[in-house]
C-alpha cells in the first residue's frame, strides 16, 4: 500500500509543478514581449530623433542599455544584421556566422517586432527567450525526473526492507519448525530400536527407518534455511536414483518412474548439497504427479550442454499454458485447491541461489505433459 501511495504521489507532483511553471512561463514570455516592443519604441525614437532638444534621450538610452538578458538581433529591410545584443557565444566564435543562423532559427519561431523608420523603411527586432526562461521551461521536467528517480529509490528501499522482514519471519519459522521435529523424531527413533529387538524379522522395520532418516534430512533442510549451504560433488544420477526409489513406495502405484543415463561416457557430476537438491527432485516429482493425477510416466533423463549438466524430469501430466511458465516459480502459484503453491518456487531458490543454477519449463502441451529443466555447472574432475 505504502509502495503504491509512493507511486501516485510522485507524479501527481511533478504534474502540480509542470502546471504552475507552464503558468510561470506564460507570464515571463509576456513580459519579455513587452520589454523588448519597449526596447523597440526606444530604438525608433533614437533612430527617427531629429535632435530635438525636447526628447529625451537619457531614458531612450536607459531602456536600451537596461536589456541585458534577451538576446536579440536588428536586422534592417533586406535582413541584413546590424547588430546583436546579449549572444555571449557570439563573442567566442565566428560572431557573423553564428549570428545568421541563430536569426534562421528565430524566424522559424516567431515574428519578429518592427520598427517603423518613416518612408517606407523598417528595421526589424528578432528575439529569443532569455536564459531564465528557458531553464524555467524545462525545470518541472527536470523535477519531474528527480522525482520518479527519488520515488523508484524510495519503492526498491521499501521492497527490498519488506522482503527482509519475510526472509527473517519465514528463516525463524523454519528454525523453529526444525526444533519441533527434533523431539519426535528421536522418539521414533528409539521406538523403532525397541520394535526390531521384538521383531527381528519385521521387513516393515526397514521402511520406518527409511521414513526416519527423512525426517532426519527434513530437519537439516529446515535448520539450514537462511545459512549458505556447504556443497560438496556428488554423482547427481545416483543422488536422483535413491531420491526416486524412496518416492516409490509413497507415491501411486500407477506412477511409472523412468531414468535415463544411456549416454555412454557421460559424467553426471556436479557441485551440490545433496539434502537440498533431494528437495528439488521431490518438489519437482510430487508436481508432476498432481499434473498427472496420479496416473502416468515420469522421465527423467541427464545429458550436457557447454559446461552445464543438464537433468529434464518429463510428464505426462495435462501440461502448462505457455503464459504460465514463469508464473508457476512464483511463491503462492499453484492449480489446485489445496495447498501454498511454494514447491517450484523453493526448487528455483535452491537451484539458483544456492547452487547457481538455472531452472525453467523447458516446454509444455496442454493434454500431452511437461518439461521441466534443471542446469547445473557439471564437475569434469567429479568422482
Amino acid at each position: 500500500m505504502k509502495a503504491l501511495l509512493i507511486g501516485l504521489i510522485a507524479p501527481l507532483i511533478g504534474l502540480a509543478s509542470q502546471r504552475y511553471t507552464q503558468s510561470l512561463v506564460l507570464r515571463l514570455k509576456a513580459e519579455e514581449r513587452s520589454r523588448m516592443e519597449l526596447w523597440a519604441m526606444a530604438t525608433e525614437r533614437l533612430i527617427t530623433s531629429d535632435g530635438n532638444e525636447g526628447e529625451d534621450f537619457d531614458l531612450v538610452a536607459t531602456i536600451i542599455e537596461n536589456n541585458t538578458s534577451v538576446p536579440l538581433i536588428l536586422t534592417d529591410g533586406d535582413g541584413n544584421i546590424i547588430s546583436s545584443a546579449n549572444f555571449r557565444e557570439a563573442q567566442k566564435r565566428n560572431g557573423k556566422d553564428y549570428l545568421e543562423k541563430e536569426l534562421e532559427k528565430i524566424r522559424e519561431r516567431r515574428e519578429p517586432i518592427v520598427i517603423d523608420l518613416g518612408e517606407g523603411h523598417y528595421n526589424f527586432i528578432y528575439y529569443k527567450d532569455s536564459l531564465i526562461l528557458s531553464k524555467v521551461r524545462y525545470y518541472p521536467w527536470v523535477q519531474l525526473i528527480v522525482i520518479i528517480f527519488f520515488g523508484g529509490i524510495s519503492y526498491m528501499a521499501f521492497s527490498s526492507s519488506r522482503k527482509a522482514e519475510e526472509n527473517q519471519v519465514w528463516v525463524g519459522m523454519s528454525k523453529e519448525t526444525a526444533h519441533q521435529l527434533g523431539t519426535p523424531v528421536s522418539s521414533l527413533s528409539a521406538w523403532l530400536e525397541l520394535l526390531r529387538e521384538k521383531y527381528t524379522e519385521e521387513p516393515l522395520t526397514e521402511e520406518m527407518q527409511k521414513d526416519i532418516t527423512r525426517l532426519e534430512k527434513i530437519t537439516q533442510r529446515f535448520s539450514g534455511i537462511g545459512s549458505r549451504p556447504e556443497l560438496k560433488v556428488y554423482d547427481l544420477a545416483i543422488v536422483v536414483d535413491n531420491t526416486i526409489n524412496y518416492l516409490k513406495n509413497r507415491t501411486s502405484s500407477k506412477v511409472k518412474y523412468i531414468i535415463d543415463r544411456s549416454s555412454p561416457g557421460l559424467r553426471t557430476t556436479a557441485a551440490i548439497n545433496s539434502e537440498l537438491f533431494e528437495w528439488v527432485v521431490e518438489n519437482i516429482v510430487k508436481n508432476a504427479i498432481d499434473a498427472m493425477e496420479g496416473e502416468g510416466t515420469i522421465h527423467i533423463s541427464f545429458s550436457h550442454n557447454g559446461g552445464n549438466l543438464v537433468i529434464d524430469f518429463r510428464d505426462t501430466g495435462k501440461g502448462i499454458p505457455r503464459r504460465a511458465f514463469n508464473l508457476v516459480f512464483r511463491p503462492g502459484y499453484t492449480t489446485r485447491k489445496t495447498g501454498w503453491g511454494l514447491g517450484l518456487s523453493l526448487a528455483k531458490r535452491i537451484i539458483e541461489e544456492y547452487h547457481n543454477g538455472k531452472i525453467f519449463v523447458h516446454g509444455s502441451e496442454p493434454g500431452k505433459g511437461t518439461c521441466i529443466r534443471v542446469m547445473l555447472k557439471n564437475d569434469v574432475n567429479g568422482r
